[in-house]
């Protein structure tokens, strides 16, 4: 793929085996760039590159634990062998699975392994490709980090991951600050709940009713939304946007969460 915004880029996305970082790494792809897929799940990982290269472009496949600071910089040396350099990190990977987001409840009985492996791969991940990544990238690079909407507001459950979503927020700013000078920028974007087939089994219908109703738009954000947003980043079209973060919520958060102040008024002791 050549000619788009990104032509001749390399492009490093983690948590490409699905979900949001397969689309964000099929899109960044479709831009022009040569993309490193990397994804815990190593089958996972080449099955997103292989649609990469079905459509044309460029693609890597890297099996890679983002806790782990050996298998990091293995995976970025891995890419810089084979494309000579990364120009775009989009950090994606999450601990989402049951083991550790489907445990991640009341704060009073929280398994502190749960709280350590959330941070461990949300957070210390992050960080591991930041510090891999900044030193093989040319100036003039972008970062784009997936932060959350759990980052701005509480939930009754998902602490941890909230809390190390907030700190992602505060990260992209210590990084956009620490390599400014260098034209090197970091942003975050912090979608609220996106429409995967995953999601979509994980919710009940009464549960997808209300994320219906907290939305303003009439439609929920999907992959390609975040995808896109991430792209633009990416690029050189958002050359003065760094430190910041962009919420992708279909308005979620821009009003009085009015049918949760509802039911809790139907719900209070009379």
């Amino acid at each position: 793929m050549t000619g788009g915004r990104l032509s001749g880029r390399v492009a490093l996305v983690t948590g490409a085996g699905s979900g949001i970082g397969a689309a964000c790494a099929l899109r960044l792809a479709a831009e022009g760039a040569r993309v490193g897929v990397l994804d815990v799940r190593g089958e996972a990982a080449e099955e997103t590159a292989a649609a990469v290269r079905e459509r044309g472009g460029g693609a890597l496949a890297l099996e890679c634990d983002v806790s782990a600071e050996k298998q990091v910089a293995a995976a970025v040396g891995a890419l810089v062998a084979a494309y000579g350099r990364v120009d775009v990190l989009h950090s994606n990977a999450a601990a989402l699975g049951p083991a550790v987001y489907g445990r991640d409840h009341g704060i009073e009985d929280l398994d502190v392994a749960v709280w350590d492996r959330t941070m461990e791969v949300n957070l210390r991940g992050a960080m591991l490709l930041v510090k891999h990544a900044v030193p093989v990238m040319p100036d003039g690079g972008s970062i784009v980090l997936t932060s959350s909407v759990s980052a701005f507001v509480g939930d009754g459950a998902h602490a941890a991951y909230g809390a190390s979503k907030a700190a992602l927020v505060g990260f992209a700013r210590h990084v956009a600050t620490m390599y400014g000078a260098r034209g090197v920028r970091c942003n975050a974007v912090a979608p609220a709940l996106v429409l995967t087939p995953a999601a979509e089994r994980a919710l009940s219908p009464a549960q997808l009713a209300d994320k219906a109703a907290e939305r303003l738009l009439p439609w929920p954000c999907d992959v390609d939304d975040v995808a896109n947003l991430v792209a633009f980043l990416a690029c050189d079209e958002s050359r003065c946007l760094t430190g910041q973060t962009l919420i992708l919520d279909s308005g979620t958060l821009a009003h009085r969460p009015q049918h949760a102040i509802q039911r809790r008024r139907e719900q209070r002791p009379r």
